[in-house]
């Protein structure tokens, strides 16, 4: 699914292509009403899970999470030393795996490291231990991608710095390039890979949908966010803040359909905001656009037009 810079943009990312400096409020096409708050960011995302040890063995060797709170079905992961869970596995009884590319709802969740010495770190773990993963530069972020036991779709990215994103009129440059692992590596100067980092977050989380033009309508008009991203092939990149996404949305699974009550999954993933009022601003939008929202002890819930569930908390 991968579109080279030369491919977006005539040219590498690095050489003289006419673009300019992204600089906060000169890119993204904000909603026609109803806009996210600046400090929107993502919480947990929830998965269900086929085999509740054997996802824990994943998420914690392979990945480097540690364990928060469990009990006999349910886990909650974080970066070590952590409180607060990025990651919560479900198991369900006749859970079955799923093939990438053959549902809606999750492409991949993606978890956002700190810094890049964090990233070479975790390159050399994964080295150590023989562990198989994709990566690419996209410009605005260095990222690995990775399939746990269920077949659901991971990426570890490390933000480049604000002040190095570019753009084309008022879209964001986003692309597909090699990444430089080497070089991640050489920043890591040898240092050990001790787990997650404790100030590791989830970053994004990208979906696979049925329609772009209802993506965005449901996603930028209905939820608020920004659209940051629109020529790549297939794909809608949405956030909020300036942030290059909190959302992608991409249509590359082509006719499949929703997940099955019996299929690995999301079940939910999580918009956290500033305050409660901004909680009901949204939760006014929803209900005005005629979107079936359930109200929670801390924020309401609500379903995208293919089933997957948003929860939005303060």
């Amino acid at each position: 699914m991968g579109v080279s810079s030369r491919d977006m943009f005539g040219a590498p990312a690095d050489s003289n292509t006419g673009a300019d400096r992204a600089l906060l409020g000169s890119y993204g096409r904000p909603p026609a009403g109803y806009r996210l708050p600046a400090a929107t960011r993502l919480g947990t995302v929830e998965l269900q899970v086929s085999n509740l040890a054997r996802s824990l063995e994943y998420y914690q060797l392979l990945l480097g999470l540690a364990v928060v709170a469990q009990d006999e079905a349910t886990a909650s992961l974080a970066g070590v030393g952590a409180t607060e869970p990025i990651v919560i596995l479900r198991e369900v009884p006749g859970t079955r795996p799923v093939a990438p590319g053959s549902r809606l709802g999750l492409y991949h969740f993606a978890i956002l490291l700190p810094d890049r010495p964090a990233m070479g770190r975790f390159i050399t773990h994964l080295s150590e231990i023989g562990a198989r993963a994709g990566s690419s530069d996209h410009l605005v972020s260095e990222a690995l991608y990775l399939q746990d036991p269920d077949g659901l779709g991971i990426e570890v990215y490390v933000d480049r710095p604000r002040d190095r994103w570019r753009r084309v009129d008022q879209e964001l440059m986003m692309a597909t390039d090699p990444l430089d692992m080497a070089d991640l590596v050489r920043v890591a100067n040898g240092a050990p890979w001790t787990g997650m980092p404790s100030d590791t977050v989830m970053g994004h989380v990208h979906l696979h949908v049925g329609d772009l033009d209802a993506a965005d309508a449901f996603y930028s008009e209905g939820l608020g966010f920004d659209r940051m991203v629109w020529r790549y092939p297939g794909a809608l990149f949405l956030g909020a803040g300036g942030y290059h996404h909190h959302l992608g949305t991409n249509t590359w699974a082509g006719g499949a359909l929703p997940p099955r009550t019996q299929d690995a999954k999301l079940t939910a993933w999580t918009i956290v905001l500033p305050s409660a009022n901004d909680v009901a601003a949204l939760r006014a939008n929803l209900v005005a656009r005629g979107i079936a929202v359930t109200d929670e002890p801390a924020g309401i819930l609500f379903a995208d037009p293919w089933g997957t569930p948003v929860r939005v908390r303060t």
